[in-house]
């Protein structure tokens, strides 16, 4: 067995060098250079998007079937915030490419075979609101919706897209309706370039329309079964993971590489400059919150790699990817300060990475009351759950 192949014992997912870590790096470096132009193209440019399919983010939990990585939540990790130290929006897009794939593993076999038979780098974007409806017909689903926010759709060859399916009448005579993930092809959707926003400008987070499009039954499954971690057509480990546990994590993993990025850029516009005591204090608690946000998606991505899908385990898992969120966006603010009015300069990276990470953190998984993330910690830990 090679060194890159990932090897189950048991219910714990262990694995080589899988080469995303090492991949990053280089083109945590790559994009750096391109960071400024991207932001102000409001794209990520094409030597970028080469990069995220060299790097292997998309591959990264394809199975090796396929000749994908099959690869951990710790490596995937590392590869994030290695990217996103240099540029924000790629290691986000890099981020959700790679969850992409994950959510994707769920369709059914010949949804496999379409999807990675040619190539396991296949880029797939998601939209995870059920912004859509379907009606079962003959051999699949017909579908249409608006969904909104689909990162990297722009450079997606296909979109996950999440739609409520009406069905009959129950026997107590109550409608049912259920929520299922369709996989369309971009010739299948249109998009409407609708993102504007302040910060993560390059994600290219735009809408995409589909009207009235034929889903075959193979390019779809229960959105259930990706909440609860339940593979029906994959026994690999990280195709089989609940949504609690892993979801937040990936929308965190990028603003904390972005922050890591941000003390890189502030210890470079402070270098030479006098300091005051006050702004040495304000740098180093920055860094502090930088550093424990980390650890905290650290912990996660442990908890998930041992499969450790306890109800306290999985809450934290929540709360920690909030809470690293938040610890991130007021240590950049805090570098922010400790800068002072040249971290703020329009060629500064610092000012960027703030924009970004503070555009990134209210992304709606990530939002305490939303997800119940400090309810549901609460009552695991109150009642004694997992312990």
């Amino acid at each position: 067995m090679s060194l890159s192949t990932a090897i189950h014992l048991g219910d714990t997912i262990h694995a080589g060098n899988t080469g995303l870590p090492a991949a990053a790096d280089r083109l945590g470096a790559l994009a750096a250079e391109h960071a400024a132009a991207a932001d102000a193209a409001r794209r990520l440019p094409p030597e970028i998007i080469e990069g995220l399919r060299d790097a292997g983010v998309a591959r990264h939990f394809v199975s090796t079937r396929w000749g994908g990585t099959d690869g951990t939540f710790t490596d995937f990790l590392d590869g994030v915030i290695k990217i996103s130290a240099g540029c924000a929006s790629t290691g986000w897009c890099a981020s959700l490419l790679g969850a992409s794939a994950r959510f994707a593993a769920h369709l059914p076999e010949m949804g496999h075979e379409q999807l990675w038979a040619s190539s396991a780098d296949t880029f797939i974007a998601t939209g995870l609101v059920a912004a859509g409806t379907a009606e079962r017909v003959s051999g699949g689903y017909r579908l249409s919706g608006r969904w909104s926010y689909i990162s990297g759709v722009e450079f997606a060859e296909w979109a996950l897209l999440c739609g409520s399916v009406g069905e009959s009448e129950t026997p107590s005579g109550v409608a049912v309706t259920h929520q299922r993930f369709f996989a369309v092809h971009k010739n299948a959707y249109q998009i409407v370039e609708s993102w504007d926003c302040a910060g993560m400008r390059a994600t290219g987070s735009h809408n995409v329309v589909v009207t009235d499009a034929f889903v075959p039954e193979h390019m779809s499954f229960d959105r259930q079964d990706m909440v609860n971690g339940i593979n029906t057509w994959s026994s690999q480990p990280t195709h089989n993971v609940p949504y609690q546990a892993s979801g937040a994590f990936m929308m965190a993993a990028p603003i904390v590489g972005a922050a890591q990025g941000a003390v890189r850029a502030a210890a470079h516009a402070l270098r030479g400059k006098r300091m005051t005591d006050a702004a040495q204090t304000e740098f180093a608690r920055a860094t502090a919150r930088v550093d424990a946000a980390q650890y905290l998606v650290e912990q996660a991505a442990e908890v998930i790699d041992n499969r450790s899908f306890t109800a306290a385990d999985m809450a934290r898992n929540q709360r920690n990817a909030s809470f690293a969120a938040e610890q991130a966006t007021e240590g950049v603010a805090g570098l922010v300060r400790a800068a002072g009015t040249s971290g703020l300069s329009e060629s500064s990276p610092l000012q960027r990475a703030w924009r970004d990470v503070t555009a990134a953190a209210t992304h709606v998984a990530l939002r305490y009351d939303i997800t119940r993330a400090a309810a549901n910690y609460s009552e695991a830990l109150i009642s004694g759950a997992g312990h």
